[in-house]
């Protein structure tokens, strides 16, 4: 009797006159979670996207009013020959810090992919430069490299080299230089999610390659390799677009020196902004380098796309 009693009852009827709806309620609050976000958007990332478009076709200096001047901006600096070299340099740090980094973070995350004592500690250190300041880690560095007193140089004049180069100091040294600190601070960070593939890989499949008889090398190379190709998809893409936009470590080290030696991209469009005053150029180079990012990045998911099919 109970049973049919609860059966036959009605559903709340919704509330008549001034009062909300449970959808309607339900829709409000999932609004007010992600409205921040889309007004953080909009105020922080488009709205000065698009003046920078704006900006790419006008000539100001932050005080007169602005002046439209078409593609002059551009004309600019594709004829400039400090943006040529940025170019250049830009893409020259790009492929040895993107390379050398894959390769010595997944290096490091295998290693550390073992059962030992202690092995924590070794992870949290490799990570730690990651996190740690970037002044910081300037700083230290500035000191590593110095060429009189500098522990690299003292190194190198003990294993014989009479007269070591003076790094950040050396317009033929400085950009090597550079790119060593930039790899030594991102690689933790890499190792990382390179160390999360590995170990999310099914050990039946490693067992069964050890079953077969695979030694160590071929168990990686035909069984972790191909399982990791996601998380090299994702490192590749993502170490590429930060080697294109990185400013703050570069511009602690050297400042874009010593004269124009470190003055990849993102420094270029610093000094047209804040130290020639020219947003123009500034947001022109910017547009530039978007689009260089960009055509990358399509490039990247193709091909990845393409190894998947």
């Amino acid at each position: 009797m109970a049973v049919k009693e609860t059966a036959g009852r009605k559903a709340p009827a919704a509330p008549k006159g001034g009062g909300m709806t449970l959808r309607r309620r339900r829709t409000l609050v999932g609004l007010s979670f992600i409205t921040p976000n889309f007004v953080g958007f909009f105020v922080l990332n488009l709205i000065p996207i698009l003046f920078a478009l704006l900006l790419c076709f006008n000539k100001w200096d932050g005080y007169n009013p602005m002046k439209f001047v078409g593609l002059d901006n551009f004309k600019y600096i594709f004829t400039h020959k400090v943006f040529q070299q940025a170019v250049i340099k830009t893409v020259i740090f790009t492929v040895f810090s993107v390379g050398i980094t894959m390769l010595l973070s997944l290096g490091l995350a295998v290693l550390i992919n073992q059962k030992l004592k202690g092995i924590g500690i070794f992870r949290t250190a490799i990570f730690f430069p990651y996190v740690a300041s970037v002044v910081a880690v300037a700083a230290v560095w500035q000191m590593l490299f110095q060429k009189d007193m500098g522990l690299i140089n003292e190194i190198l004049r003990a294993l014989g080299v009479a007269d070591p180069p003076g790094w950040f100091a050396s317009t033929k040294w400085a950009l090597p230089a550079v790119i060593v600190v930039n790899i030594w601070k991102n690689m933790g960070y890499y190792m990382i999610i390179y160390l999360a593939a590995l170990q999310d890989i099914p050990t039946s499949l490693v067992e069964a390659g050890m079953i077969d008889g695979a030694n160590a090398w071929q168990r990686f190379w035909r069984i972790k390799w191909p399982l990791l190709r996601n998380a090299t998809f994702f490192v590749a893409m993502m170490l590429t677009i930060n080697s294109f936009k990185s400013f703050d470590l570069i511009y602690a080290l050297t400042e874009g020196g010593p004269g124009t030696a470190t003055t990849l991209l993102s420094q270029y469009i610093y000094n047209q902004s804040f130290v020639s005053w020219d947003y123009g150029r500034a947001s022109a180079a910017a547009m530039v380098l978007f689009a260089i990012v960009a055509v990358i990045t399509l490039f990247q998911f193709r091909l990845e796309k393409k190894f998947s099919e």
